[in-house]
This record gives structure tokens, C-alpha cells and sequence, in this order.
């Protein structure tokens, strides 16, 4: 029996921490981490990312940052831009088929996932590699040997598949593709380790299992990781939800903003997930919360400048916190709000969109609907409502809490 070394056990318990590492929990993992040492063979450490949309966002980052930990400690990342397997389309946790890209929109979406990746991973000492430099090569004989290592009955063991077959559903046979090919890419990279979601519970572990039936000896473990939840609190941070979801690019104001708009029940997880502040600070933060002797908006200001500080420098962060300050609290208009040219009778729900100030014509009636459109501090409530100079050459546009806009009559 292999004896450990108490220093890979408090490098496995730092590591595992926040996740669910399989099989063989936290022990396995200090046995993998004192054998790469031994052997001077750093661990290959895998994540797989398909370009469906152009932008990451604060949910990536919970694993990307896990990423991180293991290159600080001499590991070698292994980046998968997923263009073959983003052309099938992921269903995992999805109720219905989802829409394959094409490879222009997988091209187009990958060229700014590095850029942004590198806010938190050292993209320069990582292996970056694209899984259709394999898999759009692999011939018919490849494809039947592959799937030949999966039983059907081992598919719907997946819980989404399951659910779908029993409701009726259907589910395409290019789907089971999916979970293989991913688990290949595995044996292609000679994963030692693969970070993924808890939705890709099924996906990482099949890995294993090809990886072993292609002759690898020790098959990879994988860490799970906790999917955030977006601003609302309910659902998970997605890109199909743009109001709940805060990108990586977001500016800096709106970064955060978004992070003051969460409920306060998250607070404590979005320092645990998203920040580099130490466990015993954030059981402090916990049991002040639980007291209620600091109020919450304190402990919220206090996680939106770490965070936009991460993303951009200490000192945009303090502006964007005196930014928060002014519009939010104190009511004030920004000074530097942009001016736009509008001909007058124009919608204000097209405005809107037209000028980016929503992502969509459904979000801007929400927002109108819900007060939260106001037009020289008057709140429009009418989605036909036209803009309306009344003899001004401006008006102040207001898109929720924190989005202005000074509107110029053509």
C-alpha cells in the first residue's frame, strides 16, 4: 500500500475543496499528485469547452479558477476547444435536442474564448488543442470501434436521456455521439484528470471507461464543480439568460452592479466560488449574515469590488463602486453617459434594442412592465410609449438601475 506524504494530502484537501472528486475522494487524489512528482511527469490536467456563444462568464470561471490551482502547483492544463463537439451539441441537462453550430459560428465564437480565459488561466504555459484536428478525421471503422465500448442501456442511464424517453421525448441517435466523443478526447490528450460541471457527471466518467478499453492503465479521475447560479438566485448562470448572467466581458460598472443585484443568500457562495478569500473569512462572513449584525449590502460591496478588481485593476473597481454609489444610492446621473441621435416617434421598446441597452425585444418589455424604464426620470409603463421631445433637443433615457443614455432629437 502506498504511503502518502502528508504534503500531498493537504494539496489534494485544497484542491478537492468545493468539489466532488472520483473515484477514491481526496486519498486517491494525494496518491496521483505524490506519483507525478515521483515520476517528474506533471499531471495533464483536461477541460473541455465548446464555443456555443462568444462570451464566458462569471459560472466558467468557478472551474477555471480550479485550473488555475493546478497549474500554480506545476501541472499542465490541457484546453479542448470543443468546435467537432459543439457541431453535435451537448445535451446534457437539456430537455430536447439542442441545435448543432456549424463550423463558421464555432470558429467565429472560439476566437474570443482564449482573451478572456487568460483573465484567469496562464493561456501561454497551457497546452491548448481543438478537438476537430481528431475527430473530424476519424473514418467509419473509428467511429464503430469507438461506440462499440457503449451499451445503450448505459446511455439512458443518463438521467436527461432517461427523462426525455420516458416522457416521450425524442432523442436522436447523434446525441449518444456526444458523451463519446468527449470521452475520446480524453484518450487523445491522455487526460490524467478532467474538471467539468455537475451536469457532466455521466460525460467525464465515461472518459474513464474509454479511456481504460483504449489500454490507458490509470484512467483519468475527474473533479465535479458546483454550477453557479445566476443573479436571480434560481436558475443556473447561463448565456441564454443574459439578465442573469454576468460575462467576463461585462464593463465594469455593469460587473458590478449585476453582483450588488444578487440575492443575499448567495453571497456567501459567490466569495466561496468566485474569490480567492480564505475559508475561515468566509465562515465569518456566514455567521455575521446569520446574526444580522452587518448588513448584507456591506458584505455585497465588499464582493463586487474583489471581483471587478480580478477582471480589470484596483482602481477601476473603486470607480465602479463610487459609480454604484452615485446612480444607485444616491440617484445621480453619470456624466459620462453616452448621447444618441433618435428621430422623434421612434418606439421606445425598439430604442432599446436598436442601442443595446437590452439584449432583446422580451427584455425590454419586462423592463418597461416592470418600472424600469423611465424617460427624464418619469417611468415609462407603456410598451408603445414613443420617444417625445416636447420641444427639448435632449432627453435622459434610463434602462434599470444602471444604464443611461442622452437622447439627441435628428
Amino acid at each position: 500500500m502506498t504511503k502518502i506524504d502528508e504534503k500531498f494530502i493537504k494539496q489534494a484537501e485544497f484542491l478537492a475543496r468545493g468539489t466532488e472528486v472520483l473515484p477514491g475522494g481526496v486519498k486517491e487524489l494525494a496518491i496521483k499528485l505524490q506519483k507525478a512528482q515521483e515520476e517528474n511527469k506533471p499531471l495533464r490536467v483536461k477541460l473541455g469547452l465548446d464555443p456555443t456563444r462568444p462570451d464566458l462568464h462569471l459560472g466558467h470561471s468557478v472551474v477555471m479558477r480550479k485550473l488555475k490551482q493546478f497549474q500554480d502547483m506545476g501541472h499542465k492544463v490541457v484546453l479542448i476547444v470543443g468546435a467537432a463537439t459543439a457541431m453535435v451539441g451537448d445535451p446534457s441537462g437539456k430537455s430536447e435536442t439542442r441545435p448543432a453550430l456549424t463550423k463558421e459560428e464555432v470558429d467565429q465564437n472560439a476566437k474570443t474564448y482564449f482573451e478572456q480565459m487568460g483573465k484567469i488561466v496562464n493561456i501561454h504555459d497551457s497546452e491548448v488543442t481543438n478537438n476537430a484536428d481528431w475527430l473530424h478525421k476519424m473514418n467509419l471503422t473509428d467511429l464503430l470501434k469507438l461506440a462499440s465500448n457503449v451499451t445503450v442501456a448505459q446511455m439512458m442511464v443518463r438521467e436527461d436521456f432517461s427523462k426525455r424517453y420516458s416522457e416521450g421525448k425524442p432523442i436522436s441517435i447523434h446525441e449518444f455521439f456526444y458523451p463519446l466523443m468527449q470521452a475520446y478526447d480524453s484518450v487523445v490528450i491522455d487526460s490524467d484528470i478532467e474538471l467539468g460541471g455537475t451536469d457532466q457527471r455521466f460525460n467525464v466518467l465515461l472518459g474513464r471507461d474509454i479511456q481504460a478499453a483504449y489500454g490507458k492503465k490509470y484512467p483519468q479521475m475527474v473533479m465535479l464543480l458546483p454550477l453557479l447560479e445566476g443573479t436571480d438566485g434560481i436558475k443556473k448562470m447561463s448565456k441564454t439568460y443574459p439578465e442573469n448572467c454576468i460575462s467576463l466581458t461585462e464593463p465594469a460598472n455593469d460587473m458590478y452592479g449585476k453582483i450588488m443585484s444578487i440575492p443575499d443568500e448567495l453571497i456567501v457562495r459567490y466569495f466561496e466560488l468566485l474569490t480567492g478569500v480564505p475559508t475561515d473569512e468566509t465562515d465569518k462572513i456566514a455567521e455575521e449574515l446569520k446574526s444580522e449584525k452587518i448588513n448584507p449590502r456591506d458584505y455585497k460591496m465588499q464582493l463586487a469590488k474583489i471581483i471587478v478588481e480580478q477582471y480589470y485593476s484596483k482602481e477601476t473597481a473603486i470607480q465602479a463602486e463610487q459609480a454604484f454609489i452615485n446612480v444607485v444610492q444616491k440617484k445621480e446621473i453619470p456624466d459620462d453617459i453616452p448621447e444618441i441621435i433618435a428621430e422623434e416617434g421612434k418606439l421606445i421598446i425598439d430604442f432599446l434594442v436598436d442601442n443595446q441597452l437590452t439584449q432583446s425585444k422580451s427584455e425590454a418589455k419586462r423592463l418597461i412592465l416592470g418600472g424600469g424604464v423611465k424617460i427624464n426620470g418619469e417611468k415609462v409603463s407603456d410598451i408603445q410609449q414613443k420617444l417625445d421631445f416636447s420641444n427639448k433637443s435632449e432627453i435622459i433615457l434610463q434602462a434599470g438601475k444602471r444604464k443611461f443614455a442622452k437622447i439627441l432629437k435628428s
